[in-house]
Parts: structure tokens; C-alpha cells; sequence
């Protein structure tokens, strides 16, 4: 029942927000953003377990679903979309499904969540198998799509977990790993893009972060495998090459030219003063991870 949900209870403190000043307004959403913090810290144990579980599948060859309606499914989608040009991983390893497809970013699209089917068929398309970790998200803990997908994931074998903001949420029965995230009733009664929508994004940083850096996408705490597909992107690597190295700035747009502008690949170069040939022999045989790589030599 809706009126039991956190997510769902009027905020005792803004019962007068419309009275409020603009001031007034965005000092109470500040405060109650506060609380969103100290919910997940009471949450971290379980988001640890999950990032284990999460990287495990990652390292066998898996990939990472995320699946959700809404406010909850496009946030899946944009950490997934994210994930590609931050550690230049192959678009499928960790992929965001919304409830109603690619329209539903964008627009409702009615009677999409309430359906049992639409993430099983979403899965099925995408060949689930036992490798893989699926990851269900929902605010109120009990979406009809995102429990027909859990359940479908459970069939084939893979490994599953929930993400919801309220305790006791129905979808944690369905998954292997859950985390509940309940930082009280939103400033906007039931308007859960605010407070639960942030907590979602702040613990879906965690799990896709914490899990690249554990299969060798980071290096001490730099992007080194960005993918310099902008402007921006390539003044970047540029300059994660240097603060890696300490060359210049001029040596490392020469190195990261030469090392067909892969950041990861110019840095263990540079560090272990290998050609392009052995430094990419020392990656890969280390998994990615430059500092093992560099160890190595």
C-alpha cells in the first residue's frame, strides 16, 4: 500500500511550502538533501557486498544491467550511457533498460511499469545469461517491471539486486543483494526525483566507480582509460598523462599521439620506458591495471 511507503508520506517540515520564499524553499531541500548522506552511510556495508558481487561478474566476462521505470530507469541508463566515455568500455558491458524503451527518457509511456513482462522480454532480447548481474532500481521498492525482470534474471542464473528508498521493500525479496535507502519523505510529497532520486545516483556512482576501479580502470585516481571522443576528452587524457608522469604538456600530446591516444598505454610507456608493442604486452598481461603493469617491469 502506497501510504505505508517513506516515499509516499507528507514531510512534516514543508507542510507549508508554499508559503515559503524562494530562500526559505531551497534552504528546507538542502536540509533534507542532508539527510540523504547519513541514509547511505547506514547503507554502505550492503552497497560494498554488492559491488563485490558486481565486479565478480564484471571479471568473468559479464555485464551489468540496470533496470528500472522512470525517474529510477533513466538513471540507470544515463550511469550506463556515462560509463562508456569515462572508462572506454565496450557500450554492452553495462547497459540501463527503462520501462516503455528509449521513448520513456523523454516522455511517460503509459502502463509500461505496471507491466510484469516488458524487462523479461528487454533481457531476453539481450541474450541474460548467468554471467551477468541485474541490478533492479525503484523508489518505491515495487515496481512491477523491475520485479518481472529480478524474476527473470533469478531463471536463467544470474546473479541480481535491488536498489529501492524504503525499508522492508517488496523488490529486495526477489534479489540476491538489496540496499534500502530511506531518507524520509520528500519535500514534494511522493515527488521522489528529489531526495530518492538522488540517493539512486549517488549509490549508482558508487557500484559502476568502485567497480571499474577493481577491473584495472583506474590509476591511483585517474580516468586512464577515458575515451577522448570530444575536445574536452582528449585535453583530458593529455593531462592525465602528465599528472601520472610528470612530462610536459608538449611530451604528452606527443606520447598520447603516439600511443594512438590510449591514456592508459602512454602512461605505462612513459613510466616504464617501453615501446607501444611491450607496453601493451605488460597490460595485458596485468588485466589493465597500469600499476601492476608498471611493477612488473
Amino acid at each position: 500500500m502506497l501510504e505505508k511507503l517513506t516515499t509516499e508520506k507528507r514531510n512534516k517540515s514543508t507542510m507549508d511550502l508554499d508559503k515559503l520564499s524562494v530562500k526559505e524553499i531551497v534552504t528546507k531541500m538542502n536540509n533534507e538533501d542532508g539527510n540523504v548522506i547519513r541514509a547511505i552511510k547506514q547503507e554502505i556495508d550492503s552497497i560494498e557486498k554488492m559491488i563485490v558481487n558486481v565486479t565478480d561478474c564484471l571479471k568473468k566476462g559479464g555485464r551489468l544491467f540496470y533496470i528500472g521505470a522512470g525517474t529510477s530507469g533513466r538513471l540507470g541508463v544515463l550511469d550506463a550511457a556515462e560509463c562508456v566515455p569515462t572508462f572506454s568500455i565496450n557500450p554492452e558491458m553495462v547497459q540501463g533498460l527503462i520501462a516503455g524503451g528509449q521513448k520513456a527518457m523523454t516522455v511517460a509511456v503509459e502502463g509500461a511499469e505496471d507491466s510484469f513482462t516488458l524487462a523479461a522480454e528487454d533481457l531476453q532480447e539481450r541474450q541474460l545469461n548467468q554471467n551477468d548481474f541485474v541490478l533492479g532500481i525503484a523508489a518505491s521498492g515495487r515496481t512491477p517491471y523491475v520485479i518481472g525482470g529480478l524474476q527473470f534474471a533469478h531463471q536463467v542464473g544470474a546473479k541480481t539486486g535491488a536498489l529501492s528508498c524504503n525499508k522492508q521493500a517488496e523488490i529486495s525479496q526477489f534479489a540476491d543483494f538489496s540496499i534500502e535507502i530511506e531518507a524520509g519523505p520528500e519535500v514534494l510529497t511522493g515527488s521522489t526525483r528529489l531526495k530518492a532520486g538522488t540517493a539512486q545516483k549517488l549509490v549508482l556512482n558508487m557500484i559502476s566507480t568502485a567497480s571499474m576501479v577493481q577491473i584495472g580502470k583506474v590509476f591511483q585516481n585517474l580516468m586512464v582509460d577515458v575515451q577522448p571522443t570530444n575536445k574536452k576528452l582528449v585535453e583530458r587524457g593529455k593531462r592525465i598523462i602528465m599528472e601520472a608522469t610528470g612530462v610536459s604538456f608538449e611530451e604528452a600530446s606527443v606520447y598520447f599521439e603516439e600511443s594512438n591516444q590510449q591514456v592508459k598505454l602512454a602512461i605505462v610507456r612513459i613510466l616504464t620506458g617501453t615501446s607501444n608493442e611491450d607496453a601493451q604486452q605488460l597490460l595485458d598481461t596485468n588485466k589493465g591495471f597500469v600499476q601492476k603493469a608498471i611493477e612488473q617491469k
